[in-house]
């Protein structure tokens, strides 16, 4: 309760501070958000693998990138510890960050089901697949998008108006610079851009992304995800799909090319 409480609060906030930041604001931080963690351990490949292990390896490779291209990055956390729905906002709007990256590895009943999946925020779930992705990673936080007998959580109903912003046009060309990037150089498949009620994306003042980097469930793609070259990949991809993101940030805030730390090339 007192998390849903803390959630509202946090996205009450977005409305009072989403246009308080200055136009002429550079891209200069960026938050990664390694599910999972500690006791919660995510999905489980067949052969053993946790998400949260992998998502924390590809995270600290992405944060690396992002660093020697001259961006701030603070990762939610940066070892095997257990943090609140709480902690991974308020870390982000604390550092009043750009871009906020949650990374996850995706698991399906369906084993044959592989590829990367790249999500922003909507109360309303793309399909039924992606609501059921969506009530997976909701469910580590003890939270629902919808109650037992099908009825819109009221939570939910308070941020309906609050996801409308800026924010969410933003969020959506990130994903699709991703989906881009991903399908380009990770050498896994495209499943898309999709939109789901993700209670992590609620509570965040800036753009958001979630992003399945892969099915565990999938034998073939968890042992691909155990390769440091795979993870080596998917945080290179990422990287790009973020730096052109900051270039493009940037320029609509009339941000020059001297005063820019992403510059053409990272």
């Amino acid at each position: 309760m007192k998390e849903r409480l803390c959630l509202a609060l946090a996205a009450l906030g977005l409305v009072i501070g989403a246009h308080a930041a200055a136009e002429s604001e550079r891209f200069d931080t960026v938050v990664i958000d390694p599910g999972h963690g500690g006791e919660d351990r995510g999905a489980q490949g067949p052969g053993g693998l946790n998400e949260k292990e992998v998502v924390l390896a590809v995270a600290r490779r992405l944060g690396a990138r992002l660093q020697a291209a001259g961006l701030d990055v603070v990762l939610t956390r940066n070892s095997d510890r257990t943090l609140s729905l709480e902690q991974r906002t308020s870390i982000a709007n604390d550092a009043r960050a750009d871009l906020f990256l949650s990374i996850h590895a995706n698991s399906a009943h369906v084993s044959s089901a592989r590829g990367a999946e790249i999500y922003f925020v909507s109360l309303e779930a793309t399909d039924d697949q992606a609501e059921l992705v969506a009530q997976r990673e909701n469910e580590a936080f003890g939270m629902l998008a919808r109650t037992a007998d099908g009825a819109r959580d009221p939570l939910f109903e308070i941020l309906a108006d609050l996801i409308a912003t800026e924010h969410l046009k933003e969020s959506n060309e990130f994903a699709r610079l991703a989906e881009k990037a991903l399908a380009n150089g990770s050498g896994s498949p495209s499943r898309g851009v999709k939109q789901a009620p993700f209670v992590v994306l609620m509570g965040v003042q800036m753009p958001a992304s979630l992003i399945e980097i892969g099915f565990l469930s999938n034998a073939s793609e968890e042992r691909t995800l155990r390769s440091e070259a795979q993870r080596d990949r998917i945080a290179a991809a990422i990287a790009a799909a973020v730096l052109e993101f900051g270039r493009r940030f940037d320029a609509r805030r009339g941000v020059s090319d001297e005063q820019s730390i992403v510059r053409r090339g990272g």
